[in-house]
């Protein structure tokens, strides 16, 4: 930001230069109408000087008015050019989301330790939210690690119908009802169809994330602060969190 503030001044300052170094020549020595001395090497006035023959009858004003005159303009220009910066800046950390904590965050393998129903409290919710069937829930979200629905299931259900031009759109927990993706987030909804669907499961990125209630295990599995299992992070570049709808098709709690 300090270094952006440094380099929008010193251009303004450049630009503000060479505009008073174009428009305002030096003139003769004469007396300066704006702060009343009468010895300073002189420029014409900006509003009125006459570029021609007339030049000597336009007012006159001192070295010493025109900095200050100068100084006035480096710094409006300084302000029109760092305004929309200050605005970039703030646009780029909205954009950021939750990226400022260290993602994706981490959790133990302790959270997918054996419970009363797999690794889960309880079965999974009926019914289901996109028409999700429940027995396929309940395989992949609490019995199980390493598996996945089959490719491209949600476009199966009765999901797009349900989510399509409703804006942005909570999943929760297929157990517990607690929220763990908000999305689209910083993209279209157009966008966030077309990774999903080019790779087959709902793709989440790091602001589309509830990490309150969501972990990433070392070997990249992402689940429930509860022990569903819910997908893997998949990075391509950035981190991608494949996600199977069964697991996130609950309703709140």
């Amino acid at each position: 930001m300090a270094r952006r503030i440094a380099w929008t001044w010193l251009c303004g300052a450049t630009m503000a230069g060479r505009a008073f170094s174009v428009v305002l020549p030096q003139r003769p020595l004469g007396p300066c109408r704006t702060c009343s001395t009468s010895a300073h090497s002189i420029r014409p006035q900006l509003m009125h000087a006459q570029m021609d023959d007339k030049v000597a009858a336009a007012p006159l004003m001192c070295e010493t008015s025109a900095y200050r005159r100068q100084a006035m303009l480096v710094a409006a220009l300084t302000f029109a050019f760092a305004t929309p910066s200050f605005a970039w800046d703030r646009r780029a950390a909205n954009s950021k989301g939750a990226s400022s904590m260290t993602l994706p965050k981490a959790g133990s393998e302790d959270l997918m330790s054996k419970k009363a129903h797999g690794t889960c409290m309880t079965a999974p919710q009926a019914p289901l939210r996109y028409g999700c069937a429940l027995d396929v829930a309940d395989q992949i979200a609490c019995y199980n690690r390493d598996y996945a629905e089959y490719a491209g299931y949600f476009l199966k259900t009765k999901w797009l119908e349900d989510v399509q031009n409703k804006g942005v759109v909570t999943y929760y927990d297929v157990v517990t009802g607690k929220p763990l993706f908000k999305a689209p987030q910083n993209r279209s909804f157009d966008e966030f169809l077309a990774e999903s669907s080019y790779h087959g499961w709902p793709s989440f990125r790091d602001d589309e994330v509830i990490w309150e209630n969501v972990r990433c295990l070392p070997d990249g599995e992402t689940v429930s602060i509860d022990g569903t299992h819910l997908g893997h992070n998949l990075p391509d570049g950035r981190n991608r969190y494949c996600i199977n709808l069964v697991s996130i098709a609950g309703n709140p709690a």
